[in-house]
């Protein structure tokens, strides 16, 4: 089984050695830097499989070190800081950050969370590469024989699962691996509306994570990408309670004229900041 690379960025010595104690009791080979700028020159030099990354650090903070590891790299990133500030988390999973946890942390709570990620294989990973070894193991859903690797979900969105490749009219449209997963899985779910609740568990793979604004910040993120590349409406904001996709079939300019099943609009402040998006 070959052997993951962790690097742990962080600045305090005593988190960084329950950190790096943590990651090789998982069976990691385990790098550290103390400041921002050593972090991205490691990853650079040395690629991780997973990156834990405090916020707060020397020459450079955690932010800008995700946004630049996250330009080259698909690895796993667990923001792991005291700052509980939800604008920090918020950009932490906006720049390309995968989990949140909070300081103090608990050994067990990192170790099933960073399980959970690599439960997740990223696109091209085998089953074997996406393992924690001798760490809490779950093999990765296989698809059904029976459905189908793509699925077109009209408007010239067509979502490729055996490649996880997504394209709008022909273009790519490049994803995150967790904005990939979002958008797999309302695709899978058409017509039906998803919970925040289902989707943190089918996505993150783990109840320990309770903040169900990860979704709304990585389905705000799928959005914006998409938009980019057309104009239609696939995702739709249940107020309170989740998502739902809906199929473009040609029929949304008379859904947003009203009338019909549609004539009742579920609005929420999203859907006003965004221009009423129903």
């Amino acid at each position: 089984m070959q052997e993951l690379h962790a690097l742990v960025v962080e600045d305090d010595p005593d988190i960084s050695s329950a950190l790096v104690e943590t990651l090789e009791g998982a069976g990691f080979r385990v790098t550290s830097a103390r400041d921002g700028r050593a972090a991205v020159g490691v990853a650079a030099a040395d690629p991780p499989d997973l990156v834990t990354l405090d916020l707060t650090l020397p020459h450079m903070d955690g932010i800008e070190v995700c946004r630049r590891i996250r330009e080259t790299s698909d690895c796993y990133i667990v923001i792991v800081s005291a700052r509980s500030d939800e604008v920090d988390k918020l950009i932490g999973l906006e720049v390309g950050a995968d989990d949140f946890v909070l300081k103090p942390f608990s050994p067990r709570e990192l170790r099933a969370r960073v399980a959970a990620l690599f439960r997740r294989p990223r696109s091209g990973a085998s089953a074997e590469e996406a393992a924690v070894h001798n760490g809490p193991h779950v093999p990765s859903p296989s698809q059904p024989a029976d459905e189908p690797s793509t699925i077109n979900a009209g408007g010239g969105l067509v979502i490729n699962s055996a490649r996880r490749e997504v394209q709008v009219d022909g273009q790519i449209v490049d994803l995150t691996r967790i904005e990939y997963d979002v958008l797999e899985y309302l695709a899978t779910h058409l017509s039906r509306v998803c919970t925040r609740e289902e989707m943190v568990m089918a996505i993150w793979s783990s109840a320990l994570t309770h903040d169900h604004h990860l979704v709304d910040v990585h389905v705000a993120n799928l959005r914006g990408k998409l938009r980019r590349h057309s104009d239609a409406t696939w995702i739709h904001t249940i107020r309170g309670i989740g998502y739902r996709m809906d199929r473009e079939d040609g029929g949304q300019q008379d859904r947003r004229a009203g009338g019909g099943p549609y004539l009742v609009a579920r609005i929420d402040s999203e859907d006003w900041a965004r221009g009423l998006d129903f």
